[in-house]
């Protein structure tokens, strides 16, 4: 490892006029979550096509786990080093958001734009998926030396992590460290994010006609409002901060209800808590609960009949937090010194596959390759952020 002050070189160039034509070709693929089947065969296609061993390119069973299921699971190719160190590994996600299905890709002087004005661009994460590619065929082509290697193209990240979370480990090769690409500029490093947790929450009331005999009915919409209300009188809804704690939550998703002569006797509701402290998290977590079950208390009918509400949740991911002197910060900050270019720490507010890898047992820091306005039509991709991320990961892959 280079000395601290020291300002490292660049051991391989890759070629950079196929790594451009490389996202070109990967972001009109159709790829949304549960849906990388296609992508996945062009990423295979490239690695057979530039000398890859068809034995060492497999894919995981992670998509059977997942919540939403999908044609494919983790792509993952590994190779043995041609020089003694502890095993790396490179990933990135392939899926898009729907947003980004029917995307044409145009090259407008350094930035790379849809054409197609009704859809986002998916360089969240062609663009990461591209950049580790490269440094894949850089090294097949050329036949750099290299450490023990694995690349991981992971499924369904833009739905909550599935594919890093459903991961089987094991299929690796027992890296010692991770450099994750996805969102962001080409010198922030990722070192920490916060933990997330999902809940589902069903409210049951009681119907009944809402002109004729309102006063039988349990009103399930009453119940929810009631509850959101309580969170957000009490500071527990939106950025929640209580003494030197602080986290996030969200009801993000309402459904009931079929016409306003009826009271609505069934409330769907997906809710969210993030943050970076578990035990607040948990706090965050029972608030919600008690809120909504003190709800269903409070209403009743005539007839002294009350509401009931099921929550079920589940831990979308949990927080990690790197230590800047960590082998996996020390060398990601070297590489983006390399390409002349200031590393720059950052903690995320929301989930990145890293989240996974490093509860996995892999410590791992995430770059980004220049994906800007993510999830937007109005998405594009900074070719010259780009085409450092591709510098950057294969001098991770060779160094």
């Amino acid at each position: 490892m280079a000395k601290k002050n020291a300002v490292p070189s660049l051991q391989h160039e890759p070629d950079l006029k196929k790594a451009e034509q490389l996202i070109l070709d990967l972001l009109p693929i159709p790829g949304k979550s549960g849906e990388e089947g296609k992508v996945v065969a062009f990423i295979k296609e490239q690695l057979l096509a530039a000398g890859a061993p068809a034995e060492a390119i497999i894919t995981d069973n992670a998509h059977t786990k997942s919540i939403l299921k999908g044609e494919v699971g983790n792509l993952i190719f590994k190779l043995p080093g041609t020089k003694k160190a502890p095993r790396r590994m490179l990933s990135a996600h392939m899926d898009t958001v729907p947003i980004c299905v029917g995307c044409e890709p145009k090259r407008d002087g350094e930035f790379i734009r849809s054409a197609n004005p009704a859809t986002g661009l998916g360089g969240d994460d062609r663009a990461g998926a591209a950049t580790i590619l490269t440094a894949a065929l850089e090294i097949l082509r050329n036949k750099l030396p290299h450490p023990p290697l694995t690349f991981c193209w992971f499924t369904q990240e833009e739905i909550g992590l599935q594919g890093a979370r459903n991961l089987q480990v094991p299929l690796l090769g027992k890296p010692a460290m991770a450099f994750n690409w996805d969102g962001g500029a080409a010198n922030k490093l990722t070192v920490g994010a916060t933990g997330g947790y999902r809940m589902d929450i069903k409210i049951a009331g009681q119907a009944s006609h809402a002109g004729v005999a309102p006063e039988r009915g349990i009103s399930a919409i009453g119940i929810a409002a009631l509850a959101i209300a309580d969170l957000q009188r009490g500071g527990w809804h939106g950025l929640v901060e209580k003494g030197k704690s602080r986290g996030t939550s969200n009801v993000g998703f309402i459904h009931g209800g079929e016409a306003t002569n009826v009271v609505t006797d069934a409330v769907t509701i997906k809710a969210e808590a993030r943050s970076h402290d578990p035990k607040f998290r948990a706090k965050l977590i029972g608030e919600i609960e008690k809120a909504f079950k003190s709800a269903a208390k409070e209403i009743k009918n005539s007839e002294g009949k009350r509401g009931s509400v099921t929550i079920d949740g589940r831990l979308d991911y949990e927080s990690f937090k790197l230590e800047s002197d960590s082998p996996c910060v020390q060398l990601a900050e070297e590489a983006v010194r390399a390409v002349g270019r200031e590393p720059l720490q950052a903690i995320s507010n929301g989930g990145v596959d890293a989240n996974w890898t490093n509860l996995h047992g892999i410590p791992t820091v995430t770059l980004g390759c220049g994906q800007m306005n993510v999830h937007m039509t109005s998405e594009m991709l900074d070719l010259k952020m780009y085409r450092d991320a591709c510098r950057i990961a294969l001098h991770l892959a060779t160094a």
